[in-house]
């Protein structure tokens, strides 16, 4: 089973005057069940790392649903190493607060 890795990002993380975002792309050395589930957690943890900086994420799902294209995003050139997520991460405008309901009407 392989743990977790949480990288560095090399260069600095966009500045909120910053128009252009960062796209981060998660990977994992092999692509077993296990190396999925360790995957989430990662993604978990950078989406919130990102929430308490104030940094918002999009998740850019489709490639990975094409063999092909999720294979053109292997990280090295000997094709080891799989890619999982491509996350944009970046500084945008506040979107509405999700409705909340009262305690009392949640049980």
């Amino acid at each position: 089973m392989t743990s977790p890795h949480y990288g560095t990002l090399s260069g600095s993380p966009p500045s909120p005057s910053s128009p252009f975002p960062l796209v981060a792309l998660l990977t994992t050395e092999h692509d077993r069940r296990s190396d999925w589930l360790r995957a989430g957690q990662a993604l978990e943890h950078l989406l919130l790392v990102a929430t308490a900086h104030g940094v918002r994420a999009s998740l850019l799902h489709q490639p990975m649903e094409w063999p092909d294209l999720r294979r053109a995003l292997s990280p090295a050139s000997d094709l080891t190493g799989h890619a999982q997520m491509l996350v944009r991460l970046g500084h945008g405008p506040e979107g509405p607060a999700t409705p909340r309901r009262a305690p009392d009407q949640a049980w």
